[in-house]
């Protein structure tokens, strides 16, 4: 199983994601927040397949879940569901990815 958490910033939301192998090339997907948006792409990335990360990202089935029930297009959640699935998949190792702010001096 892989488990990574999207601290999604400003709007104070942290999601847990975990994804877990299924059958027939297929992920397990859940998401654990309080924030109503996300948990409503449930339904829509609770069993994917294994290559969706490979897919691109006007048809990927998690942003266009994400453009039928996100209101920020910023939101890094997309992201970290795809990155989980394609670790759990095997098509890529698990390494932090970052946004960092740099504040003018």
């Amino acid at each position: 199983m892989t488990t990574v958490v999207v601290q999604s910033g400003s709007c104070g939301y942290t999601v847990t994601i975990t994804a877990e192998r299924g059958e027939k090339g297929t992920i397990a997907v859940n998401l654990e927040t309080d924030c109503e948006m996300v948990k409503k792409m449930q339904e829509d990335v609770g069993k994917l397949d294994r290559l969706v990360p490979l897919t691109g990202i006007v048809t990927n089935p998690v942003y266009r879940s994400a453009g039928r029930h996100l209101k920020h297009a910023a939101c890094p959640v997309p992201a970290g569901i795809l990155k989980a699935v394609e670790v759990e998949a095997g098509l890529n190792v698990s390494k932090d990815a970052r946004i960092t702010f740099v504040v003018p001096s």
